[in-house]
């Protein structure tokens, strides 16, 4: 796993990028989140490709459980990947109400999730 930094108006961003899956669980998601604090950041972008598939599969809780410790901590997460293979319409609607409400969103590229936190 390596961290690229990225900095919009006095805010650190970390881009986590790695080649395995990260995000098994909320204590993964609360382990990285409290890696990054650490580490000086405020805000993290995650690709779809490193939090388990079960994350996508909305009656496990995995989703809801990771972004519930995002928001409690008052850190804000991007998620890049390609969204529109989740034919759920209730993945959908989460994915759309996250966007929504902009502490969690959902994005197609890195341009995109950097934007997100301005």
């Amino acid at each position: 796993m390596t961290i690229k930094s990225h900095n919009i108006n006095d805010i650190k961003i970390a881009e986590v990028i790695a080649d395995e899956i990260l995000i098994q669980s909320a204590q993964d998601g609360l382990d990285l989140m409290g890696n990054i604090y650490y580490q000086g950041f405020d805000k993290v972008i995650l690709y779809e490709k490193n939090i388990t598939p079960d994350f996508f599969d909305l009656k496990t809780k995995i989703a809801g459980e990771i972004l519930q410790k995002f928001s409690n901590y008052r850190i804000g997460l991007a998620v890049v990947g390609d969204f529109s293979k989740y034919e759920s319409k209730s993945m959908k609607d989460f994915i759309f109400e996250s966007n929504k409400t902009g502490h969690v969103s959902f994005v197609e590229t890195i341009e995109k999730a950097v934007e997100s936190f301005r």
